[in-house]
């Protein structure tokens, strides 16, 4: 008896002196919790940082595959986000923390959605109307690619198939433009230039309808748009999804448009 009760007493202390592996939830509040991170989300935030570091470990808790991300890594997308003062919460659509794997791990990046394209342009004051959104069968009446000129019908949609996307500005100074894509010329744009198009974890697989209409609106934004400092960034950091080919053609026209930068306060 006294040997089986040395051998037990042996090993409580073994377990008492391995060391707890600490959980990737604890490890996310606590790097919340340090005055530093919290002094940069009252920074972008104000009042409403509170809110926003609780929806960061909202999500974490809810996505399994983030979790495997190193959470340090994790918090500083999300301060991109803070930055842009764009919600986190997948439903609303504004913006996203999503997990790639690279090389055995899992990486977080942050990517704008779509409806994050429109906030920010609404912000520079300088589009009276900026839309995007998907074509049914039977909707497209004309498409004119040499002046960009739409026609769409919605009272002639046939069915609920969606055939393809479209995106439409206008700004206060009567400048128009809109652009058209395919389902299919989009699925051939995605596969060219998204170097995550093919990943399960993809967004282009688990909603391809609202990364197509992200495709059109930055497209026209890009190429078309009056750019002001905070959606040049926005961009930037949001093509870090597209190979490089489609970054620099977009970082071109970006260049191009400094000269007419909205400053903002």
């Amino acid at each position: 008896m006294g040997k089986i009760s040395e051998a037990i007493q042996t090993k409580k202390t073994n377990m008492q002196q391995e060391p707890k592996q600490e959980r990737p939830i604890d490890k996310l509040k606590a790097i919340l919790a340090t005055q530093s991170v919290q002094e940069q989300f009252k920074n972008a935030l104000q009042e409403n940082a509170n809110i926003f570091i609780a929806s960061i470990v909202d999500i974490f808790v809810n996505d399994k595959t983030l979790q495997a991300c190193e959470p340090q890594a994790v918090v500083i997308e999300t301060l991109k986000a803070a930055t842009l003062k764009l919600p986190i919460n997948k439903q609303l659509g504004f913006a996203y923390i999503l997990p790639y794997k690279h090389q055995n791990q899992y990486i977080p990046q942050f990517q704008l959605g779509y409806k994050g394209y429109l906030q920010l342009a609404l912000r520079t004051g300088i589009y009276k109307y900026i839309n995007a959104d998907v074509v049914y069968e039977g909707e497209l009446v004309s498409y004119n690619k040499i002046t960009g000129e739409l026609v769409i019908d919605a009272a002639a949609k046939k069915s609920e198939n969606v055939i393809g996307y479209f995106a439409y500005m206008e700004t206060i100074n009567g400048f128009r433009k809109s652009i058209h894509m395919t389902k299919e010329q989009v699925i051939e744009h995605a596969k060219k230039y998204s170097k995550s198009y093919n990943s399960q974890y993809s967004a282009w697989q688990t909603d391809f309808d609202m990364m197509a209409i992200k495709t059109c609106l930055r497209l026209i934004i890009s190429k078309y748009g009056l750019l002001s400092i905070e959606i040049a960034n926005a961009v930037a950091e949001d093509l870090k999804d597209v190979e490089i080919k489609e970054n620099e053609q977009i970082e071109q026209e970006i260049e191009k448009k400094k000269n007419y930068e909205i400053m903002e306060e």
